[in-house]
């Protein structure tokens, strides 16, 4: 069974390669979903995969990639879309 997580990642996530090292991590752990920038400036993806994956990159991405500066990641728990792969998203 596969665990789904939806989270708002607030701070200097924009314009520091976030949405590029989000995708990269997800791939890395086998975790399946999205990520994209929101107009209001923080960031939002979905983690979809098993449990422990899912944990590991919510872990993650409270440090994010070198340039970013994290000051909050708020998980919520989300349906499984049936996402396969990880994709970076347009903006909303």
């Amino acid at each position: 069974m596969r665990r789904a997580v939806i989270l708002r990642i607030e701070g200097r996530v924009q314009g520091v390669g976030y949405r590029w090292w989000a995708a990269a991590e997800a791939r890395r752990l086998g975790v399946s979903g999205w990520v994209r920038n929101r107009a209001e400036g923080w960031v939002e993806l979905l983690a979809v995969g098993p449990a422990d994956a899912v944990d590991a990159l919510v872990r993650a991405c409270a440090d994010g990639p070198p340039a970013a500066r994290v000051t909050a990641v708020t998980p919520a728990e989300a349906a499984d879309d049936g996402a396969e792969g990880f994709e970076e998203r347009a903006t909303v």
